[in-house]
């Protein structure tokens, strides 16, 4: 046969892109090294190694054409230096540098990790580098030479001596080129910090003998030391240590090296396997016992399978490639003798397609001076994980030849117009064309695929393609089914003659089209057709007894041909080669077998292109291919005398060509698969077996891709109704491939396969009609309630996207693995579902509140210049909570410090009201330097900032406008008011809020940022921001001597903020350094060595307090001491004022450290408890004298001037002890330690002790009885002692004895209230407690109208006129401590009824004079808890969020700015730490915009509450994480959604956390289908319109008298579209009540769809009711469905009646007839669904009663029936539309080929015939309808 010429395609001349790239970028000049600095290397590959390509994107069609798939551009590394540069085509995917040069490069895939890694060596390391950017360098402590990709890791060959490394070419046969994406188990891996210390613990390992010794290491995991190597000698592994067996080549697939050894001149191959433990190991210096003890149990082993004859050089290239039977090969190019040797390696496979061994075949050499491996003739095979690579050869004459294993299919030439090629985008465009025309091939390298580099002589390089894609789908597809069908002979034989015809000029010309390719494909098919007929017409069928037929006929050749995979040659090629002369008897013989060859080619060729037919019938869009395919079908069944095949196709296509169909041969009993009668059959009667016959044998194999479309259609069927499971293969034969996830039903099962396998939502739309019903079906029955443990793309698949963003979790940044997921989601949706327009979803709740911040209009005056730090508050997420009020912007206003604040004054002042302006004007500046405090908690963490933007901090401005004076600005007067104490810590909080309102990051905050923002002289306001960063958590960024630049400027704000913010950030962590740091700041606990500093006494107290947060639940014994002591300390220097802030500092640090630890606590805890009690006066103690003298002798030094005695100063150390010990026994229930912390029962106690004390002792006694804590007055009463109360009751009783302190009794009363007020806002903190929020709002009230009466509901029962007894500083005091607690209750929840009093509150303030600094402290701090992190945080009750809250509420106000005497003023900041973004809003995941939904969140059962649900509307705040049981989405409008979680002590998710069920505060939902969201129909009216939607189209347009149409923009006339448009935004609801469902329709149709319509007057009608359908139900999908069905239907009967020839097949009959049995099923409970059925059942019996009366109009279809069943087709004759009209009737009743009829006739008796034999019949012809039978009988009968 000869041999073809094929042109190659020239892409272009090629250049490395990588030169490109760096010219671009402009290339460094070269340094003292140039000759190194010119140098480079480069190799190109595909990537699907890199898995940068996602398959599904390619999966959009079930047939990949040439178009999609293999055409993507080459992917390139290039290397120069110590850079490398990996490019996409024109397109620079990443760049890397390196320290030093690098040596070598490959990818690799390592163990558990998914993503491919770039693995570079260097001289003295090895980096590696994922595909998504991450980065990790180990350092090798010996000389590696050269690494290479193997399935189990990267090999490393170490070098023989140290000092020089072997430097590798990148030639194209290495393992660069040949990496092969495999699946594996995805696992995130390498840190940089981990990686470069990697070595550390593993250094007695690698000096040891063994790795020394070793000369091939294998790398399992860049986390992994790497391991030596063994070889397998005699049946004993010792480890390897052959320097002188150089790796020339290995396979990432299959675990196979090659390598060449230089003493011996030989080449080998070796396979790698994981040896067993109990093998016998000889090491030179470990015994087996080290060797098993090693830490990886794992021993990789090389075993050599091949080793070749000796040649004086290693092999030039090698490669893998595949024999014609599919058998991989190695070839090696052995320059010196101008050979390629070939080695077969065969193959042994169990379990699937893992590989169990490998093992040397036979040898075979082709003279060649280069070669390269390319898929050519099999572009859509596999050979198990194998691709087909043929083999491209360049011989000593230039020749360039395609092989097939060992035969030649064509040769290659380059085209002599070279300059008009294609140009790629990365080619260089050829500039000439007359000086190509005599170029010689001189080279080839760079093979990726189907394209390669060829070298010519004049020294450039062209990127060319070998032809080998057809651009015709059909051709490819054939050629692919034929060689997964065809045995490799055949197949072999097909493939010669169709690359070896010259006739073949699809496979020649650069520009062929479709006609062309399936014509020579066809021409080549018929030709061998032709060859068969004419060996039937000249050979007889006559057995010779010879020799050789015995041979071949004999039991022994047929179990060797079944055993062996190597099956030899054809007939055909042992003739033309010439091995045997045969003998003149035997010519007859040989024309016998070659006929027989042919003959069995054919059959299989028929199989194979039939299966390929039954699949093309599953796809509506291959329609026109159908049609051609059917034709050669049956002239290659007439050929092979397959008459029900001829039959099976002329009934799909009764217009196949007339002489084809007039063949006569005899009839075959073979019956031809037909997958639409499996399909039907499935679904009347269940999958099982004995159907299995309609099935084609190449759907049940495994991996077979011509056909694959049909198998998963197949599986789909056979999971639905009830096929069992057998791993991947079911019952039915078919292979099918399971999703993760949990699956109870058939539905719920074929679901998770149609992930598995791929299979989206536009591919439903490919099947025919009827097919694709059942599987909509099941997607619809799972839509309403799915498991919750599927993967993402099987809830976009049944249509629930809102499950699919939530299962997702999408974080601020993606990484590619995310990403490549999100393009899967997005292939498996329809087109019709995505958005019209690209909706940007937002990824947490600070993005979607910033989407539109900054097109929200500034409160105020929109020209002001000033910001005040709230701009961003108000966009789409608040105006949805607080859209009905102005409530934000009133917070706005209240907290606002950045603008002059209003004094009301006389028009003309006199100097009386200029002193009264600057007595206003103090007051008010009291006021806007404590609005920060709310502020803060305000914006908390509600915005981000860029990284590459300075922070901005609004102004304090405590400046005042006279409006009766047209706004004139008033400053204060410096000589009246000490204008100082406005200065340091007011602008210390503005900078505190400033920082609280950046939210926490998801990664770490840039220090370069924090240094970007650090002023050149040290600032309160940054003081503040550094305080704000390190509660947030982002001081961690900073190192040891960041914060040494800090406190070296020695500012005490400074010091303060960076001792607390670096504590924060390192809570609970102990960290040495930082505890360093803050013991530095402690005096009193420097040695006596120390040199002596002069430190503030609020340092010390922010650095007690800062320990106490770092060694936070430690119980830490030594801390605990030391902070113990610091209590009781006596006073050093002058600071007497501010030893009670020091105490309670050091308390409050004790308790944090022994939070919550007090009964689990070590065993010297009883002597701390009683030294505590001690501290706070009680009279129970033991060893009372004993800690008294430890406590002198403790503290004797570093005391100042003013002495204390021996006594306890009870006053400074009481409220840091009770503090402790509230925190010590939080949540404990420890009743002996609150019984001890007693409340005076007697009016001797009540005088000795002091009542703030006991407001304090009644706060810690219920924190530590937690549970005993309820929100009911009656537990208040109970709180008070019973001498209070009586005698409280008795104050206004004018008989009463009046002998007792009313004073102290009335101060007792009103501080016991408050700390019991105190404890309820602690206790039910940010939990919205109605009973606790109505409590303490009546005792608010109560308390502000004992200090001056106002309007409000007042209880009788409490006691009034206490002002007489108190002062009113102590009732304003008690009264903002309750405020502040109810704010602490209501934080985030913006309850206006709270909000009116703290309005009320500040007014209050502006003008009363007795409302200090601390009391506008505790206003601002109310209102900014009350609207916490503008309603999106709110506290928590975890033990450190109760410290942080109680530490904030201290219930000690300060008098002034500047007062930290007995509270340091930045401990208030501290309910940061206690905050949670516990908010959660509802998203439209249609539209990505915040809606509002009902949910129903149910809390778990308690200790004082049993489980409830209750009710929220989005958005909302959930309840803890504790308590919080099930988050449920209900109404009628959203598709319901169950979050499930078990409730656990922890803190609430934060944003960026992978396993947040809430997405950072973002739950997306899903509106159904014909409802309105909540805020465009709030009471659902507009909703009930849906269900007179036919009634709106019902209406037409009525004409005008004078003939013209109305204009339908009226508004009395209601529009389909406009009205189906508010119930969604589905453009194919829209379109099709635009097209349809208008009153216009008959007049936009054009001629032929008007006629073809004229007879159906309802069509709008129908098309109305079909959209109510598809609305109500929220079933958009199916508009495609009932209007197929409706078209197919009035088609027929425009056929049947007119005679019009709209359709010329049949195959929408059988799609129809599966339909019905859909529908068949689901009546009889074989399928069902609680929705019903997915179409209306008596729509689709009406089709087929239609059908019946349709088939039974025709008369002539009586007389076509009975020349049928004689064997003639009316279109023998011409008629086509009889022919068609035959075929229906064929289809629809099931009548089978003639000749069964004929015999089912002869099996009933002539006499049975006179009567009815219908009975009979059906029982012979179960398929065929009884009224068939009945029509058969008649005809036979007269």
């Amino acid at each position: 046969m000869s041999v073809g010429v094929r042109q190659l395609t020239v892409l272009g001349e090629f250049r490395p892109h990588g030169i490109v790239a760096e010219a671009l970028d402009g290339k460094p000049a070269p340094g003292e090294d140039a000759e190194a600095e010119d140098r480079f290397d480069y190799f190109l590959f595909d990537p699907d190694i890199t898995g940068d390509r996602d398959e599904s994107l390619f999966e959009d069609h079930p047939f990949p054409t040439s178009s999609s798939p293999f055409n993507h551009s080459d992917h390139e590394i290039f290397i120069r230096g110590n850079r490398v540069i990996w490019s996409a085509g024109s397109r620079i995917e990443k760049r890397y540098s390196s320290p030093t040069s690098v040596l070598m490069a490959c990818w690799c895939h390592m163990e558990s990790i998914a993503e491919a890694l770039l693995c570079v060596l260097q001289i003295d390391s090895l980096s590696i580098y994922s595909s998504s950017g991450e980065v990790g360098s180990i350092p090798l402590p010996y000389s590696i030479g050269a690494i290479w990709s193997l399935p189990l890791g990267l090999l490393l060959q170490k070098e023989t001596d140290g000092n020089q490394p072997m430097h590798v070419s990148y030639s194209s046969s290495s393992s660069l080129l040949n990496t092969r994406d495999l699946s594996r188990p995805n696992k995130e891996f390498l840190s940089s910090q981990i990686a470069s210390n990697l070595f550390g613990p593993y250094d007695h390992a690698i000096k040891g003998d063994g790795v020394d010794g070793a000369s091939h290491l294998i790398l399992k995991h860049p986390l992994e030391e790497p391991q030596v190597t063994y070889v397998e000698e005699r049946g004993k592994l010792a480890i390897m240590k052959d320097f002188d067996e150089r790796i020339i080549w290995t396979s990432d697939i299959i675990p196979l090296m090659s390598s060449y050894h230089k003493g011996k001149m030989k080449h080998s191959i070796w396979l790698l396997e994981v040896a067993h433990p109990e093998s016998e190991i000889v090491t030179a210096s470990r015994t087996v016992e080290e060797v098993l003890d090693a830490p990886s149990s794992k021993l990789f082993s090389f075993r050599r399978i091949w080793q070749g004859t000796c040649s004086q050089c290693a092999a030039s290239e090698v490669f893998m490639a595949t024999d014609v039977d599919g058998v991989p090969i190695i070839c090696f190019l052995l320059q010196e003798q101008k050979l390629l040797l070939a080695v077969r390696i065969l193959v042994d496979e169990m379990m699937g397609d893992v590989p169990v061994d490998f093992r040397p075949h036979t040898s075979w050499t082709i003279h060649a001076i280069a070669a390269v491996p390319v898929v050519v003739t099999r572009p859509r095979v596999q050979v198990g994980h194998l691709p087909f690579h043929d083999i491209v050869v360049l011989t000593s004459d230039n020749s360039l030849l395609l092989y097939s294993g060992k035969q030649c299919l064509c040769r290659y030439v380059l085209p002599c117009g070279l300059g008009r090629s294609a140009v790629f985008n990365d080619m260089v465009p050829t500039e000439s064309v007359a000086i190509y025309n005599d170029l010689k091939i001189t080279g080839v390298a760079d093979p990726v695929r189907g394209r390669i580099n060829v070298i010519v002589d004049n020294g450039q390089m062209f990127r060319c393609a070998l032809r080998r894609n057809p651009s015709s789908s059909l051709a490819n597809d054939c050629i692919t089914a034929m060689a997964e069908g065809l045995h490799s002979s055949f197949y072999n034989y097909f493939i010669i003659s169709l690359w070896g015809d010259g006739d073949s000029s699809y496979l020649s010309r650069t520009d062929s089209h479709f006609d062309l390719e399936w014509g020579s494909l066809k021409n080549v098919l018929i030709g061998i057709c032709q060859k068969c007929g004419s060996g039937f017409q000249n050979a007889p069928l006559e057995s010779y007894d010879t020799s050789w037929n015995f041979l071949i006929n004999s039991k022994f050749h047929k179990n060797y041909h079944q055993r062996s995979s190597f099956t030899g040659l054809s007939f055909s090629t042992i003739h033309n080669t010439g091995l045997f002369e045969p003998s003149a008897g035997c010519i007859k013989a040989g024309e016998h077998q070659e006929t027989s060859f042919y003959s069995q080619l054919l059959m299989g060729a028929l199989d194979a292109l039939h299966a390929l037919y039954e699949c093309l019938k599953l796809d509506n869009l291959r329609k026109h291919d159908l049609t051609l395919l059917v034709d050669l079908l049956c002239y290659i069944a007439i050929s092979l005398g397959e008459t029900s095949y001829v039959d099976h196709y002329i009934r799909d296509f009764p217009c196949v060509t007339p002489d084809i169909a007039t063949a006569h041969v005899s009839p075959s009993p073979r019956s031809p698969p037909c997958l639409l009668r499996w399909l039907e059959k499935c679904l009347q009667y269940g999958c099982k077996s004995e159907h299995v016959n309609d099935l084609p044998d190449m759907v049940c194999k495994d991996k077979c891709s011509a056909v694959s479309w049909a198998r998963k259609i197949v599986a789909f069927f056979s999971l639905l109704l009830g096929a069992e499971r057998n791993e991947r293969k079911l019952s039915s034969g078919v292979y099918c491939d399971i999703a993760n996830g949990s699956a109870i039903t058939p539905e719920e099962l074929t679901v998770l396969a149609m992930v598995a396998e791929r299979f989206g939502l536009q591919h439903l739309d490919l099947l025919p009609a009827g097919v694709s019903l059942p599987l909509r079906h099941a997607l619809d029955k799972c839509r309403e309630s799915p498991p919750t443990d599927w993967p993402a793309a099987a809830y976009v698949l049944i249509g629930r996207e809102d499950l699919a963003m939530g299962c997702l979790g999408f974080s601020r940044k993606l990484n590619e693995l995310e990403s490549r997921t999100y393009l899967n989601l997005i292939s498996i949706c329809t087109p019709y579902v995505l958005p019209l327009k690209p909706v940007t979803i937002p990824s947490s709740v600070c993005d979607l509140m910033q989407s539109d911040y900054m097109k929200i209009e500034e409160i105020g005056s929109l020209d002001d210049p000033f910001e005040d730090g709230m701009e961003h508050m108000i966009n789409s997420s608040t105006k949805l909570r607080y859209g009905r009020d102005l409530r934000l912007n009133e917070v706005r206003r209240l907290l606002c410090s950045s603008r002059p604040v209003a004094i009301q004054t006389p028009v003309n002042p006199s100097a009386s009201d200029q002193e009264l302006q600057q007595h206003q004007l103090w007051n008010l500046a009291q006021r806007t330097s404590a609005l920060p405090f709310g502020r803060g908690a305000f914006t908390l963490a509600t915005t981000h900032t860029l990284l590459t933007e300075a922070l901005v901090v609004p102004r304090l401005v405590f400046s005042g406008r006279l409006p009766a004076q047209q706004n004139a600005t008033v400053n204060l007067d410096p000589n009246v008011r000490n204008i100082s104490e406005l200065g340091s810590w007011p602008e210390f909080h503005n900078g505190v809020a400033a920082g609280l309102r950046l939210a926490p990051f998801q990664g770490k905050m840039s220090r370069t940022w924090i240094q970007y923002n650090k002023p050149e002289e040290p600032s309160a306001i940054h003081a503040g921001v550094l305080l704000a960063l390190g509660l947030h958590g982002h001081l961690r960024v900073l190192t040891i001597t960041d914060v040494y630049r800090y406190l070296s400027q020695e500012h005490d704000n400074t010091t303060v903020g960076v001792l607390l913010g670096m504590a924060a950030s390192h809570r609970g962590t102990m960290h040495p350094a930082i505890s360093k740091m803050l013991y530095l700041h402690i005096p009193s606990r420097h040695p006596s060595s120390f040199p002596e500093l002069e430190l503030p006494t609020l340092l010390q107290s922010a650095a007690l307090l800062a320990v106490g947060l770092l060694y936070e639940g430690s119980a830490h014994p030594l801390t605990m001491k030391i902070l113990l002591g610091e209590i009781g300390r006596r006073s050093g220097g002058d600071n007497v004022p501010e030893r009670e802030g020091y105490a309670v500092a050091a308390g409050s640090a004790l308790g944090l450290v022994a939070l919550g630890r007090g009964k689990d606590a070590p065993g010297f805890m009883e002597s701390f408890i009683d030294r505590l009690f001690q501290y706070i006066g009680c009279k129970e103690g033991h060893n009372k004298q004993c800690l008294i003298k430890d406590t002198i002798d403790e503290h004797n030094r570093n005391v100042g001037q003013v002495m204390d005695g021996s006594q306890i100063n009870i006053d400074v150390t009481a409220p840091g002890a009770t503090l402790a010990l509230a925190l010590i026994f939080l949540k404990t229930e420890c009743e002996t330690i609150a019984s001890r912390l007693s409340i005076p029962a007697t009016h001797f106690d009540l005088q000795y002790v002091r009542p703030d004390f006991i407001m304090l002792r009644i706060i810690a006694r219920n924190l530590i009885m937690w549970n005993s804590v309820q929100p009911s007055r009656d537990w208040i009463e109970s709180q008070i002692p019973e001498i209070v109360k009586m005698r409280i009751s008795r104050m206004r009783d004018e008989t009463a004895d009046n002998g007792f302190d009313a004073e102290a009794l009335v101060q007792a009363y009103v501080n016991i209230v408050a700390g019991a007020c105190v404890s309820l806002g602690l206790k039910f903190a940010g939990s919205r407690n109605g009973d606790a929020q109505e409590l303490l709002y009546d005792y608010a009230v109560y308390v502000l109208n004992e200090i001056k009466s106002v309007s409000g509901k007042m209880s009788n029962s409490l006691p009034k006129g206490l002002s007489e007894f108190v002062s009113r500083g102590t009732l304003e005091t008690c009264l903002h401590l309750i405020v502040l607690s109810l704010s602490v209750v209501m934080a985030g929840s913006g309850h206006l009824q709270t909000f009116r009093l703290l309005r009320f509150l500040r007014s209050r303030g502006s003008v009363d004079g007795h409302v200090n600094y601390g009391i506008q402290m505790a206003v601002s701090l109310s209102i900014g808890f009350l609207f916490l992190g503008g309603g999106m945080q709110t506290f928590s009750t975890a033990n450190s969020a109760i410290a942080a809250l109680l530490i904030t509420l201290y219930p000690r106000l300060p008098t002034g700015p500047n007062d930290n005497r007995c509270h340091l003023q930045a401990f208030r900041h501290l309910y940061a730490i206690a905050a949670e973004s516990r908010w959660v809003q509802t998203v439209d995941v249609d539209t990505g915009l915040p809606v509002y939904a009902p949910l129903e969140v149910t809390v778990a059962e308690t200790q004082n509450f049993a489980e409830t649900s209750l009710c929220e509307v989005t958005p909302c705040i959930l309840p803890e994480r504790a308590v919080l049981k099930t988050v449920r989405v209900c109404g009628p409008r959203y598709w319901p959604q169950v979050i499930h979680l078990t409730p656990e002590e922890k803190p609430w998710w934060r944003s960026f956390e992978r396993n947040n069920p809430f997405s950072g505060g973002i739950l997306y939902i899903k509106r159904k289908v014909g409802v309105c969201s909540y805020v465009d129909d709030p009471t659902g009216c507009q909703s009930l319109l849906s269900r007179a939607i036919h009634k709106v189209s019902a209406v037409p347009c009525q004409s005008s008298p004078d003939g013209t149409v109305c204009d339908g923009s009226k508004p009395t006339e209601f529009k389909v579209d406009q009205l189906v448009g508010t119930f969604s935004a589905d453009p194919s609801l829209i379109a099709f009540a635009q097209f349809c469902c208008d009153s216009t329709w008959n007049t936009r149709q054009d001629p032929f769809t008007h006629s073809l319509l004229e007879s159906d007057a309802d069509f709008q009608d129908f098309c109305s009711q079909v959209l109510l359908e598809c609305v109500s139900k929220d079933r958009p999908a199916l508009l495609q469905v009932y209007l197929s069905f409706y078209i197919f239907i009035g088609s027929m009967w425009e056929q049947v009646k007119f005679g019009y020839l709209h359709f010329n097949d049949s195959i929408f009959l059988s799609s129809l007839k599966i339909a019905i049995a859909y529908n068949d099923a689901f009546v009889r409970g074989r399928l069902t669904s609680p929705r019903g059925a997915i179409m209306q059942p008596t729509f689709i019996e009406s089709l087929g009663r239609r059908v019946e009366e349709m088939l039974n109009f025709s008369r002539e279809l009586r007389v076509n029936l009975v020349g049928y069943l004689g064997g003639k087709w009316p279109h023998e004759q011409g008629d086509k539309t009889a022919a068609i009209l035959l075929s229906w009737y064929l289809q629809w009743f099931g009548i089978p080929h003639p000749h069964l009829v004929k015999s089912a006739l002869v099996k009933v008796k002539p006499e049975t015939m006179r009567s009815s034999a219908v009975p009979l019949l059906s029982m012979l012809l179960p398929r065929t309808r009884t009224s068939a039978l009945s029509e058969i009988h008649k005809m036979l009968s007269s």
